[in-house]
């Protein structure tokens, strides 16, 4: 007679299940948003022949949020359907190593729309922020291309960890953290995650001061408008801007936190906080596109009549 399965495996089953469910579903809706945005701007590119500095890193944006999207749900969908798949070595390390390069260069491109809006619209009468202004759209071409580059970087040291795993047979226990794992083993591969680590805290520094700045410098414009009794048209822009901003504050900084859970929890895969966490991780990158989509007079524009016309079409059928 055949055993009926445990629970414990019954268990194992439903959750997998669930979590490839709910994945897949934010995996589908965080692609279509940033594909739309990729296909707009490339549409306008080829139309207008050329692009500006924020059709620029949106178009950056979308791209290494897709890919992203792409091999970081393939390496999850495999480690649940099919675990010991990733035992290969050549495999493990290449969806690791791209699903890193994605997510830092994703990372940073997001940090630097972030600086890019404080430089563009903050007012203040510092030198450097000046020039910073009369320069950033020249500056916009080489720093996406520094992100791409560390984003490459970052892939490799990832690639080289995981082979360096493999190497010396590195395994888990329980009881143990992933940081006391890096402590009992050798110098090499502590520093890979502190450089990792490091490099992650940079673009989230980033972010933070650029937000700051932005919204302090919003507040005080809105303050002497309120003050002179001016009546300026762009009083409810500048109340948009800075509700935007502090959205995408939130957003970054609760996906900060996300990422560096994800680290400790590393080793328990069946765990509420762990399918939390995931969950919210693979949202973020549509989310957030999709708050850049509405924050976009042209791309909302585009939506709107894409959803009109897909809302016709229905109906009529």
């Amino acid at each position: 007679m055949e055993a009926s399965p445990s629970p414990q495996q019954s268990n194992v089953t439903s959750y997998g299940a669930i979590t490839v469910a709910v994945i897949t579903l934010e995996v589908f809706a965080g692609m279509w948003i940033n594909a739309f945005i990729v296909c707009v701007l490339c549409i306008a590119w080829v139309k207008k022949k050329t692009l500006n500095s924020i059709e620029k890193i949106l178009l950056l944006l979308g791209f290494s949020r897709i890919s992203y999207l792409c091999f970081t749900s393939v390496s999850y969908f495999i480690s649940i359907l099919y675990p010991n798949f990733l035992h290969v070595l050549t495999i493990h390390q290449l969806l690791a190593s791209f699903a890193s390069s994605f997510n830092y260069s994703n990372l940073w491109i997001s940090a630097c729309l972030c600086g890019f809006y404080c430089i563009k619209i903050a007012n203040f009468r510092n030198r450097l922020f000046i020039y910073l202004k009369v320069k950033i759209d020249r500056m916009v071409p080489w720093i996406l291309l520094g992100s791409e580059i560390l984003g490459l970087a970052m892939g490799i040291v990832i690639y080289d960890l995981t082979e360096t795993l493999k190497r010396n047979n590195i395994t888990f226990s329980s009881q143990e953290t992933i940081w006391e794992i890096i402590i009992r083993t050798n110098k090499h591969l502590f520093s890979s995650y502190f450089l990792a680590g490091l490099v992650f805290v940079a673009s989230f520094m980033v972010v933070i001061f650029s937000a700051v700045c932005l919204l302090f410098s919003l507040w005080r414009h809105k303050r002497r408008m309120q003050t002179n009794y001016m009546k300026d048209l762009s009083m409810d822009a500048h109340i948009r801007a800075m509700k935007s901003v502090l959205s995408f504050l939130v957003m970054y900084s609760i996906n900060f936190v996300c990422l560096v859970l994800s680290i400790f929890y590393a080793t328990k895969k069946e765990n509420i906080m762990t399918f939390l966490i995931n969950i919210y991780l693979y949202a973020f990158p549509g989310a957030h596109s999709l708050i850049l989509i509405f924050s976009n007079p042209k791309l909302e524009k585009v939506l709107m009549k894409f959803l009109s016309r897909v809302k016709c079409d229905f109906f009529m059928n």
